[in-house]
């Protein structure tokens, strides 16, 4: 089945139209066998932010769920590409697992979360989801479908892991495993005055700590620039569970319970509203909690509760934009939240991580160092702002992250990223005619 559909990533802005097809895997060769000069980019759910996922005037695929086949010898999954973390997390939490790695929302694709080589609040003691796959079935852009791993075609694997869907079209995933013993976080909380003191917290946690994350204020100024909110969390252990807890061990994730209207106001989300929201948010956060309990839910994924919670931006959209800046350049983060906060653009969602080590994906995103997320809105002068944080981050050795991007100039890709002549090097092996594209593929010259 297909229909043309106009599609936007997750930020709302750029619709391009498509044919969209809701391909199962014997389609999916068949599509790529067939494809038209526009070419073909898989979909998952469309959380990408800016245009990863869309394809103007070529063909989109959609691949199907799968099953979900647990191997409690060896702690591994098998699992369709076309399956949501959401829907995985369900099967996996009463049988005593979770996923070793999970981004900000649990509504996308294990393919999808492959090709942007996902990553989460423990990157510093677990890397990234591609450190984790045990293998993954592929479909070349020639139609025939192949097995990749660490160990078998690396070259090829390494190119799709974090690859933007430009290598292969992922059929099903072997994922190993992480046990847990509920469903429920041990989470501590602290309330910091400034950048230097939620920097200095996240650094002397960072071996005992398994997850961590900040929610920054990039309004505050002064004396005040950078106050954050930082948690921490552990999964919790049987005998830690207190209240509910005990009653409800393993509280499995739901769908959204609200959502955001299709019509908002116009300027919604602006700077006074922003502001008030980012004071009654640090305001209202204990300035310490130690083991308060949260259902994994809440920890990881607090804006799924809400649906289509991108909408709140209006018809003007967003832009998420994502750095990482390496360790020895850390004091520049001071400097990124200056000109973002003199020039008002507001953000009431702003996130600070420690990452570790990256793995040999040539595009995937992390590096040794701090990333730094920020939405915002479209408008006057963003533009601008970006650039100069462009700057900011080219001169700091760092890059940004391609999955959430719908605006980076080409000329500064090949500076972020230093290996890119490999990646185009695998490509040219397996896709010398180019049938993957999409719309990013283009505009970066991918």
């Amino acid at each position: 089945m297909s229909d043309r559909e106009l599609l936007t990533g997750w930020g709302c802005t750029a619709a391009t139209a498509a044919r969209v097809v809701r391909a199962t895997p014997d389609r999916v060769a068949e599509e790529l066998r067939t494809a038209g000069s526009r070419g073909v980019i898989a979909r998952g759910l469309g959380r990408s932010y800016g245009d990863v996922a869309q394809n103007a005037g070529g063909v989109v695929l959609l691949p199907a769920p799968g099953s979900v086949r647990i191997d409690h010898e060896t702690q591994q999954v098998t699992v369709g590409a076309g399956t949501s973390l959401h829907d995985l997390m369900r099967v996996l939490l009463p049988e005593g697992y979770f996923v070793p790695v999970t981004p900000g929302t649990r509504f996308v694709t294990l393919g999808g979360a492959i090709a942007c080589d996902v990553h989460g609040k423990n990157h510093h003691r677990a890397g990234s989801l591609g450190d984790h796959v045990v293998s993954l079935d592929l479909v070349l852009p020639d139609g025939s479908a192949v097995t990749v791993g660490p160990q078998q075609d690396p070259d090829l694997y390494w190119a799709t892991v974090g690859g933007l869907g430009l290598t292969g079209i992922v059929t099903s995933v072997v994922l190993s495993l992480l046990r847990v013993e509920s469903g429920w976080m041990r989470v501590d909380t602290d309330r910091l005055p400034d950048l230097d003191a939620v920097m200095d917290a996240i650094t002397a946690s960072d071996r005992d700590t398994t997850y961590s994350v900040a929610w920054i204020d990039t309004l505050a100024r002064g004396r005040a620039l950078g106050r954050s909110v930082l948690t921490r969390g552990e999964h919790a252990r049987w005998e830690e569970l207190t209240g509910r807890a005990v009653r409800e061990p393993v509280p499995l994730p739901g769908d959204p319970r609200l959502g955001a209207p299709g019509l908002v106001p116009p300027h919604l989300v602006s700077r006074p509203t922003v502001r008030a929201f980012n004071e009654l948010w640090f305001r209202k956060a204990p300035r310490q909690r130690k083991d308060e309990l949260q259902t994994i839910a809440s920890f990881f994924h607090p804006l799924d509760g809400v649906a289509h919670w991108n909408r709140l931006y209006g018809r003007q959209g967003f832009l998420q934009y994502q750095c990482v800046l390496p360790d020895p350049e850390g004091g520049r983060l001071a400097r990124i939240l200056e000109r973002i906060s003199a020039a008002g653009h507001a953000s009431f969602l702003a996130v600070l991580k420690r990452f570790g080590p990256g793995n040999p994906g040539p595009l995937s995103f992390p590096t040794v160092g701090w990333t730094l997320a920020l939405d915002l809105p479209v408008g006057a002068g963003l533009v601008p702002l970006l650039a100069e944080l462009d700057r900011e981050v080219v001169g700091a050795g760092g890059r940004i992250y391609l999955a959430k991007d719908s605006r980076l100039p080409g000329a500064l890709l090949e500076q972020m990223y230093p290996r890119l002549d490999e990646f185009r090097a695998v490509r040219a092996r397996v896709d010398p005619t180019g049938v993957l594209r999409s719309d990013l593929s283009r505009r970066l010259d991918l």
